[in-house]
């Protein structure tokens, strides 16, 4: 059975994306069958996989409304093991058609059900907002995984996110675990890098994984190509980094 990871942190410009497409498609590299779902409207985790998100006739948009089977939205194979549930703009619009829907907070969930057993790792990219999409994400999920950028603000705001993670659990998913932290756009070069790494270890009782993603310019290239890092450009230090992180991914072992 599928181990389900949202990938969340509701500021952005901190990583998810770049974590969602090249954690995946290192664990798919690893020989694990691989589910991504884009929750994010802005659609990135699409195009950074190559698909046109604007030419796309079944979204995640049209799973949530109901209008598409689980079986119509998921375009498989995009890279080899990984498989997608793609966004686009469309989605923007779902908050206010399932305004009055029953059960709204389980809709991915309850799709997603059907599906899990296929896969050994599903990934769902949320957006930068504490919104029914991201609640969406983290009752369907096992575990939540936060990248933090190595900036002066990465504390503000982890708070809350860990406060609606333990809401949820406590309300909705009673599964629901940390997966961990993880460091992205790391400049060895600057103190306040190193600084925020050790500031972060000393306030938060979470998981620390102890990849740590390097701010590198071929991993900022690689979405423009619409491919991930490890076929981008294999040998780069970002590819190198999300392998280990998919390798300590892989070890992570929950009750």
């Amino acid at each position: 059975m599928g181990r389900v990871i949202a990938i969340a942190n509701q500021k952005g410009g901190v990583g998810k994306t770049t974590t969602s497409i090249n954690l995946s498609a290192a664990l798919a590299e690893k020989g694990k069958k691989v589910l991504v779902i884009d929750t994010d409207p802005q659609g990135n985790t699409t195009s950074g996989f190559g698909l046109d998100k604007n030419e796309l006739d079944n979204t995640i948009y049209e799973l949530l409304i109901g209008e598409s089977a689980i079986e119509d939205v998921i375009n498989k194979d995009i890279v080899d093991g990984v498989d997608i549930i793609p966004s686009n703009v469309d989605l923007a619009a779902v908050e206010i058609e399932l305004i009055d829907a029953d059960n709204k907070e389980y809709i991915l969930r309850n799709a997603i059900s059907k599906v899990k057993d296929n896969y050994d790792f599903i990934v769902i990219d949320c957006p930068p907002s504490l919104s029914m999409l991201t609640v969406n994400a983290m009752t369907t999920a096992n575990t939540v995984l936060v990248p933090i950028q190595c900036e002066y603000y990465a504390l503000e705001g982890l708070s809350q996110l860990v406060h609606t993670v333990n809401l949820v659990k406590d309300r909705l998913n009673p599964e629901l675990e940390m997966e961990g932290v993880v460091f992205t756009m790391f400049d060895s070069r600057t103190n306040l890098s190193l600084q925020v790494v050790e500031n972060v270890k000393e306030h938060i009782q979470e998981n620390v994984y102890k990849t740590i993603i390097p701010r590198n310019i071929r991993l900022a290239e690689a979405p423009s190509y619409g491919l991930p890092i490890n076929l981008y450009e294999p040998k780069s230090a970002g590819a190198e980094a999300y392998r280990l992180l998919a390798d300590e991914v892989i070890a992570r072992k929950f009750d």
